[in-house]
């Protein structure tokens, strides 16, 4: 299991565009990708889940990943992260 703490910097937070993007970006990996913001959680790979959460500029959020594949997914999406939002 690998995990790391973002705070969004987009001045729109988590909204849809970013959130179907990171949806794309998880669903390449067959690791599981959850997203805290220490009031919610939830599957990276769903979209309304994602976007459920609410997510705002400034919020800390913190990305967990296990799975097989974990190594390249923690480093696709840390990476999608820091140019996205």
């Amino acid at each position: 299991m690998k995990e790391f703490k973002y705070v969004v910097q987009d001045e729109l937070g988590l909204h849809a565009r970013p959130a179907g993007l990171l949806v794309k970006e998880a669903a390449k990996f067959k690791s599981a990708v959850t997203l805290d913001s220490g009031v919610k959680k939830a599957d990276a790979k769903r979209i309304m889940a994602v976007m459920s959460m609410g997510v705002k500029q400034g919020v800390e959020v913190t990305v967990t990943i296990e799975g097989e594949d974990e190594d390249a997914a923690f480093a696709a999406i840390e990476t999608f992260f820091k140019e996205n939002l």
